[in-house]
Protein backbone atom coordinates (compact mmCIF):
# COMPACT_ATOMS: atom_id res chain seq x y z
CA UNK A 1 0.00 0.00 0.00
CA UNK A 2 1.23 3.47 -0.91
CA UNK A 3 0.99 6.40 1.50
CA UNK A 4 1.81 10.06 0.91
CA UNK A 5 3.27 11.62 4.04
CA UNK A 6 3.52 15.43 4.20
CA UNK A 7 6.89 16.52 5.54
CA UNK A 8 9.10 19.57 5.76
CA UNK A 9 12.21 17.44 6.18
CA UNK A 10 13.98 16.53 2.96
CA UNK A 11 16.41 13.87 4.14
CA UNK A 12 19.33 12.24 2.31
CA UNK A 13 17.09 9.63 0.67
CA UNK A 14 14.97 12.35 -0.92
CA UNK A 15 18.01 14.42 -1.90
CA UNK A 16 19.79 11.43 -3.46
CA UNK A 17 16.74 10.37 -5.49
CA UNK A 18 16.12 13.99 -6.56
CA UNK A 19 19.67 14.23 -7.89
CA UNK A 20 19.55 10.78 -9.53
CA UNK A 21 16.13 11.24 -11.15
CA UNK A 22 16.57 14.74 -12.57
CA UNK A 23 19.52 16.18 -14.49
CA UNK A 24 20.92 19.44 -13.13
CA UNK A 25 19.08 21.62 -15.67
CA UNK A 26 15.74 20.13 -14.53
CA UNK A 27 16.18 20.71 -10.81
CA UNK A 28 16.53 23.69 -8.53
CA UNK A 29 19.67 24.00 -6.37
CA UNK A 30 19.09 21.87 -3.27
CA UNK A 31 19.45 24.74 -0.78
CA UNK A 32 16.77 26.72 -2.68
CA UNK A 33 14.53 23.65 -2.72
CA UNK A 34 14.87 23.30 1.06
CA UNK A 35 14.22 27.01 1.57
CA UNK A 36 10.99 26.87 -0.48
CA UNK A 37 9.78 23.85 1.51
CA UNK A 38 10.64 25.56 4.81
CA UNK A 39 8.70 28.69 3.72
CA UNK A 40 5.60 26.62 2.94
CA UNK A 41 5.50 27.73 -0.70
CA UNK A 42 6.64 24.32 -1.98
CA UNK A 43 4.96 21.21 -0.57
CA UNK A 44 6.86 17.96 -0.05
CA UNK A 45 5.30 14.51 0.19
CA UNK A 46 7.35 11.47 1.13
CA UNK A 47 6.07 8.39 -0.70
CA UNK A 48 6.02 5.35 1.58
CA UNK A 49 5.36 1.78 0.46
CA UNK A 50 5.10 -0.90 3.14
CA UNK A 51 6.80 1.45 5.66
CA UNK A 52 9.83 1.98 3.38
CA UNK A 53 10.91 5.08 1.48
CA UNK A 54 9.53 4.81 -2.05
CA UNK A 55 9.92 8.30 -3.50
CA UNK A 56 8.81 11.91 -3.25
CA UNK A 57 6.65 14.64 -4.77
CA UNK A 58 7.42 18.34 -4.69
CA UNK A 59 4.33 20.36 -5.64
CA UNK A 60 2.86 23.87 -5.52
CA UNK A 61 -0.67 24.91 -4.61
CA UNK A 62 -1.27 27.76 -7.06
CA UNK A 63 -4.41 29.94 -7.33
CA UNK A 64 -6.10 27.93 -10.11
CA UNK A 65 -4.43 24.50 -9.90
CA UNK A 66 -1.69 22.43 -8.28
CA UNK A 67 1.61 22.01 -10.07
CA UNK A 68 3.65 18.84 -9.60
CA UNK A 69 7.19 20.08 -10.12
CA UNK A 70 9.16 16.93 -9.29
CA UNK A 71 7.90 13.37 -8.81
CA UNK A 72 10.10 10.28 -8.55
CA UNK A 73 9.62 6.70 -7.46
CA UNK A 74 12.72 4.98 -6.07
CA UNK A 75 13.92 2.23 -8.47
CA UNK A 76 13.43 -0.43 -5.77
CA UNK A 77 9.77 0.60 -5.38
CA UNK A 78 8.85 0.73 -9.09
CA UNK A 79 6.41 -1.67 -10.61
CA UNK A 80 3.15 -2.97 -9.28
CA UNK A 81 1.38 0.27 -10.15
CA UNK A 82 3.22 2.47 -7.63
CA UNK A 83 3.24 5.54 -9.89
CA UNK A 84 -0.43 5.09 -10.77
CA UNK A 85 -1.39 4.78 -7.09
CA UNK A 86 0.56 7.94 -6.23
CA UNK A 87 -1.10 9.95 -8.98
CA UNK A 88 -4.57 8.69 -8.00
CA UNK A 89 -3.92 9.75 -4.41
CA UNK A 90 -2.76 13.17 -5.60
CA UNK A 91 -5.82 13.59 -7.82
CA UNK A 92 -8.09 12.73 -4.88
CA UNK A 93 -6.64 15.54 -2.74
CA UNK A 94 -5.95 18.26 -5.34
CA UNK A 95 -8.29 20.21 -7.61
CA UNK A 96 -6.70 20.19 -11.04
CA UNK A 97 -3.11 19.16 -11.68
CA UNK A 98 -0.54 20.52 -14.11
CA UNK A 99 2.87 18.97 -14.72
CA UNK A 100 5.79 19.30 -17.11
CA UNK A 101 7.19 16.49 -19.25
CA UNK A 102 10.03 16.29 -21.72
CA UNK A 103 9.14 16.44 -25.44
CA UNK A 104 8.46 12.96 -26.92
CA UNK A 105 11.92 12.55 -28.45
CA UNK A 106 13.39 9.79 -26.25
CA UNK A 107 11.97 6.40 -25.36
CA UNK A 108 11.83 7.36 -21.67
CA UNK A 109 9.98 10.63 -22.43
CA UNK A 110 7.48 8.79 -24.65
CA UNK A 111 6.85 6.19 -21.90
CA UNK A 112 6.34 8.96 -19.33
CA UNK A 113 3.84 10.81 -21.56
CA UNK A 114 1.94 7.58 -22.24
CA UNK A 115 1.83 6.87 -18.49
CA UNK A 116 0.14 10.21 -17.84
CA UNK A 117 -2.16 9.84 -20.85
CA UNK A 118 -3.37 6.46 -19.51
CA UNK A 119 -4.31 8.32 -16.32
CA UNK A 120 -6.34 10.85 -18.33
CA UNK A 121 -3.85 13.71 -18.62
CA UNK A 122 -3.92 15.85 -21.74
CA UNK A 123 -0.99 17.63 -23.36
CA UNK A 124 -1.28 21.25 -24.38
CA UNK A 125 -0.36 21.80 -28.04
CA UNK A 126 1.40 25.12 -27.37
CA UNK A 127 5.18 25.37 -27.02
CA UNK A 128 6.42 25.75 -23.46
CA UNK A 129 9.86 26.66 -22.16
CA UNK A 130 10.74 26.19 -18.52
CA UNK A 131 12.81 29.12 -17.28
CA UNK A 132 16.27 27.89 -16.26
CA UNK A 133 17.04 27.10 -12.63
CA UNK A 134 20.66 28.17 -13.20
CA UNK A 135 21.90 31.27 -15.09
CA UNK A 136 24.29 29.25 -17.28
CA UNK A 137 21.48 27.12 -18.80
CA UNK A 138 19.06 28.20 -21.53
CA UNK A 139 15.28 27.80 -21.11
CA UNK A 140 14.32 24.11 -21.34
CA UNK A 141 11.78 22.97 -23.93
CA UNK A 142 9.09 20.92 -22.20
CA UNK A 143 5.40 20.10 -22.61
CA UNK A 144 2.62 20.91 -20.16
CA UNK A 145 0.03 18.29 -19.28
CA UNK A 146 -3.12 18.74 -17.20
CA UNK A 147 -5.99 16.85 -15.66
CA UNK A 148 -9.06 18.07 -13.84
CA UNK A 149 -8.76 21.78 -14.51
CA UNK A 150 -11.89 23.86 -14.72
CA UNK A 151 -12.31 25.22 -18.27
CA UNK A 152 -11.89 28.82 -17.08
CA UNK A 153 -8.54 27.92 -15.50
CA UNK A 154 -7.33 25.67 -18.29
CA UNK A 155 -6.17 28.23 -20.83
CA UNK A 156 -2.54 27.71 -21.70
CA UNK A 157 -1.55 31.40 -21.24
CA UNK A 158 -3.11 31.50 -17.76
CA UNK A 159 -1.33 28.31 -16.70
CA UNK A 160 2.00 29.45 -18.11
CA UNK A 161 1.64 32.86 -16.43
CA UNK A 162 0.95 31.29 -13.03
CA UNK A 163 3.93 28.93 -13.38
CA UNK A 164 6.25 31.73 -14.42
CA UNK A 165 5.03 34.03 -11.63
CA UNK A 166 4.86 31.67 -8.64
CA UNK A 167 7.27 28.83 -9.44
CA UNK A 168 9.96 30.56 -11.49
CA UNK A 169 9.63 34.17 -10.25
CA UNK A 170 9.44 35.54 -13.81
Amino acid sequence: MIRLVPTTIADEAIKNLYEEAFPEEERRPWNQQLSLVASGKLQLLRIVREDAFAGFIFYWNLPAFSFIEHFAIHPAARGGGAGTQVMQLMEAQLNGIVLEVEPPVTEQAIRRIKFYERLGYQTFAESYYQPPYYPHYPPLELRLMQKGLLPAAATFPDIKNQLYKYVYNK
